[in-house]
């Protein structure tokens, strides 16, 4: 009876939670009120239960409706199966996608930070966006010459146990949907091996005459971290097109940055089959960073483009004229992809694989529109098989994974093997009992011998260090080293720009 009157209580709080956040109309509270006792597979409930006073916190309400559902067998104990029943109980709060797009664009015009406000909240309060696994992730700055660069230490994911491990190494692949971000995902209820998307809801909107879709990132690695994404699968490409849908996206919502992935292997994101870009409301240190020379561009007097102080090759173009720019972009990244210079280690292709592209970001600065073009390269040698521009071996036991349009900016994106690690580090550097990683002794010794540290010190020493690594990984990435053979090789390729 205990449990009975327990499990009553919180269905009540649930939708009465609902009702008070105007998720739920009181008109449809039996209606919702079944639909939850048929997702928990119960058949009797308690009426007209008062709920609590004060009312509980939503997502410990869900808790312990999942706790019910593996307890009374409804659902298996594993993760996908938490995760599956979690989103469908949250999708009774979450509106339709019609109503959230008349919400959205209702509220667009009373300007484009509201209608995202509305859908930012949306996606926190429904749990899409997983705020409560987000907070794990560890997150810090390092202060550098080229600005303050940010590290995180990504947490958010949670771990998967062997038993799903297993079940989904059996697991088939329906081929629907496609990939993780076709809009199919929309209200998808997920399987052992693709991710719950019952409350997931997309915002459709026009850009350069197509149909795209705006959402949110579930596991996001900064404030509204957004994705745009094409309502058709099909690789990504970086083009002409590409900078007129950037800014035409950043026209539609000049509180976002927006910026697309490299192409290219090696240099581009980690799903390159759909094509998207991503975006959100955060300033990066290389958005902050100066110019450090200018130059002209003769054909496009109207813009201006200088190279930014920042351990990437980074060119940026500003100009109020939108299509001058685009223009302008294309011109550039068709001199890039065709460029080589052997004294500087770059060769647009081999045989007919072509190794040049680049990673776009646009922004808006008042009236006028911002692009930077980081200039990639993914070639490999036998020196550096993973890439010749891509973090070298020494830095690897920190960062081995591609150099992704989040990275270029500015934000490390590690990974979550390196919070024990981190600390077996600093149980070596103060001669404790350890567990000491073998890829991080070299390191760690070098660190012992010169930074000297103390139980009061060590932990802002081997983050001080992390983040000279991160340093160490752009500087890996640019093309152009901050050298004066390599802005002199930079200024070559300038030249034929001119």
């Amino acid at each position: 009876m205990g449990k009975q009157k327990t499990i009553n209580q919180l269905i009540t709080d649930f939708i009465e939670l609902g009702v008070f956040q105007q998720e739920i109309d009181p008109l449809d509270k039996i209606l919702k009120t079944n639909e939850l006792l048929r997702l928990l597979k119960k058949e009797d409930f308690q009426q007209n239960l008062a709920a609590s006073d004060p009312l509980p916190e939503r997502l410990a309400v869900l808790d312990q409706l999942i706790e019910y559902a593996v307890q009374e067998k409804v659902i298996e104990d594993i993760q996908a199966a938490h995760e599956i029943l979690g989103a469908e109980i949250m999708s009774l709060i979450t509106p339709l996608t019609s109503e959230v797009n008349r919400q959205f664009w209702e509220r667009y015009v009373f300007g484009p930070q509201a209608a995202t406000d509305y859908f930012y909240q949306l996606s926190q309060s429904n749990d899409y966006i997983k705020t409560r696994s987000i907070a794990k992730n560890i997150q810090f700055y390092f202060p550098c010459e080229f600005g303050k660069l940010e590290i995180t230490i990504n947490l958010s994911k949670p771990e998967k146990d062997p038993k799903q491990i297993a079940l989904e190494k059996h697991a088939g692949s329906s081929g629907y949907p496609i990939c993780l971000l076709c809009m199919e995902n929309e209200g998808y209820a997920g399987r052992v091996n693709h991710p719950a998307r019952s409350n997931h809801r997309i915002v459709r909107m026009l850009v350069n005459k197509e149909c795209w879709g705006l959402q949110y990132s579930p596991y996001a690695y900064y404030n509204e971290h957004c994705i745009f994404l094409s309502e058709v699968h099909k690789p990504m490409k970086v083009e002409k097109a590409t900078f007129s849908k950037l800014l035409g996206i950043v026209e539609q919502f000049p509180h976002y940055f927006v910026g697309s992935n490299a192409d290219l292997p090696i240099v581009g994101g980690s799903i390159l089959s759909h094509d998207h870009y991503q975006g959100g409301r955060h300033t990066f240190a290389m958005a902050e960073a100066e110019v450090n020379f200018s130059f002209p561009l003769d054909a496009f007097p109207m813009i201006e483009a200088g190279v930014v102080n920042w351990p990437m090759s980074v060119i940026r173009l500003k100009s109020a004229d939108k299509e001058a720019m685009i223009e302008a972009a294309a011109f550039i990244l068709e001199q890039w992809r065709g460029y080589s210079d052997k004294e500087a280690a770059i060769l647009a292709y081999t045989g007919e694989v072509p190794h040049n592209t680049i990673t776009p970001i646009a922004r808006r600065k008042g009236t006028d529109f911002e692009l930077d073009l980081v200039l990639r390269n993914n070639r490999t040698s036998e020196e550096f098989p993973d890439g010749i521009f891509h973090p070298h071996p020494d830095v690897q036991h920190i960062k081995k994974e591609n150099i992704g349009l989040i990275e270029v900016m500015g934000l490390a994106i590690l990974p979550p093997r390196l919070k024990t690690e981190l600390q077996e580090v600093e149980q070596y550097l103060l001669d404790k009992p350890n567990d000491l990683a073998d890829s991080h002794k070299e390191w760690a010794n070098v660190l012992k011998a010169e930074k000297q540290p103390t139980a009061a010190t060590v932990h802002h020493i081997v983050e001080e260090a992390v983040g000279e690594v991160f340093l160490r990984v752009l500087e890996d990435a640019g093309v152009y080293k901050q050298t004066l053979a390599g802005q002199t090789a930079f200024k070559r390729f300038i030249k034929t720009l001119q």
